[in-house]
């Protein structure tokens, strides 16, 4: 009865762990949050761009300053695309 007990109790533990751990997860960093915030600030496309600068900026750790260009001082975010051929544009706004 002991070891169903101690089963139980670490099954629990692994379960709350694990949800906690994937609400952090899901939610965007204060570092993201902050510079796709200002990155956007100008946007038409408000929301998308929030969006696609989160995922830039997950992937990559990093944003360029401003509102537009520089994307020079972050490679990755600079090189980042949608697709393949002809359909192929900068993911990152």
């Amino acid at each position: 009865m002991k070891l169903n007990t101690t089963t139980t109790l670490a099954l629990l533990l692994l379960l709350l762990l694990a949800s906690s751990s994937l609400q952090v997860s899901m939610a965007g960093s204060a570092f993201c949050d902050g510079k796709c915030k200002v990155r956007c600030s100008k946007a038409s496309r408000h929301d998308d761009c929030i969006k696609y600068c989160g995922v830039c900026c997950a992937s990559c750790n990093c944003v360029p300053s401003g509102t537009a260009g520089n994307k020079d001082e972050c490679p990755c975010y600079r090189d980042m695309t949608t697709g393949q051929g002809k359909r192929k544009r900068p993911k990152c706004p």
